[in-house]
């Protein structure tokens, strides 16, 4: 599977294609990496060095790409973190440009926001042209719980209440909807979940919850589900093949002490996931 990736770039750390590529990479995939900024390390340091680059110059790399004749073997389009509004409708043309030269190919929105702790924190406009412009045109979104209630007006708590704000996003236009952070008020202490929602069902895995906040893993985790669910077209596996790969990589940047998210200690358990979770089908 060839994967076109639309996503920021660090030096130091692993954060949007950072976190992105050298996975994918580790599951047999080939990545086709184009960077929207290039920053010394991830905006939650407060301070960072390194270009945003400007709408056209990301629309050229991808008009390079196109001009070697080589969109029509695009499989999937990803995009995560976009640091402005122009870039919003590069990646939109970039989606028509590869959905022309193959209409098989499917594209997974990341719609980066925020969170219920922090609250948004990306350009104030990028919440709205996600929900209105770009969340529709995706055929996979992969928001966490804070996430999904924005894009569809709701504050999805109960699993039923989150079941609903799935629907609601599935009349936006996407097929599928993961929800990477379930936190209901009645899951056992200690756990997270996470839920996968398309025209056939839908279901929950749980794992537990790491005393960790590691960026990018929200990034490792829209990378690899990408991957599985595209070459298995099975939820029920993609789901537990991503939980037990990113808690595998979790688990290795605990163990390690460091800030930031550990993808080569933990590549292992990306390209050989455990798979060591049980998945319920809750629809």
């Amino acid at each position: 599977m060839k994967i076109l990736s639309i996503q920021s770039s660090v030096a130091y750390g692993h954060v949007g294609n950072s976190a992105a590529v050298f996975p994918l990479q580790r599951l047999g995939q080939h990545v086709w990496p184009v960077f929207t900024v290039h920053f010394s390390n991830h905006t939650g340091y407060g301070a960072w060095r390194g270009p945003m680059l400007a709408a056209d110059e990301v629309r050229d790399v991808i008009t390079g790409i196109e001009e070697r004749g080589v969109l029509d073997q695009v499989d999937a389009i990803l995009s995560g973190y976009q640091g402005g509004e122009e870039i919003g409708e590069v990646i939109l043309d970039a989606v028509q440009r590869v959905k022309h030269a193959n209409p098989a190919a499917a594209y997974t929105c990341d719609p980066v926001m925020g969170n219920a702790k922090s609250g948004c924190f990306v350009n104030p406009a990028i919440p709205d042209l996600l929900r209105d412009k770009v969340v529709p045109k995706a055929d996979l979104i992969t928001p966490n719980q804070f996430e999904l209630g924005y894009l569809t007006g709701t504050a999805p708590l109960t699993l039923e209440e989150t079941l609903a704000s799935a629907d609601l996003a599935r009349e936006m236009g996407p097929e599928t909807i993961l929800v990477t952070s379930v936190e209901r008020p009645d899951r056992p202490e200690g756990t997270i979940e996470m839920l996968c929602v398309n025209d056939d069902g839908a279901w929950l895995v749980q794992t537990p919850h790491l005393p960790i906040k590691a960026n990018g893993s929200g990034d490792l985790t829209a990378a690899l589900f990408t991957a599985h669910y595209r070459t298995t077209r099975d939820p029920a596996h993609a789901l537990v093949a991503t939980v037990s790969s990113v808690v595998g990589v979790l688990q290795a940047t605990l163990d390690s002490g460091e800030r930031e998210l550990q993808v080569v200690e933990g590549q292992e358990a990306i390209a050989h996931p455990p798979m060591g979770y049980d998945v319920r089908q809750v629809r």
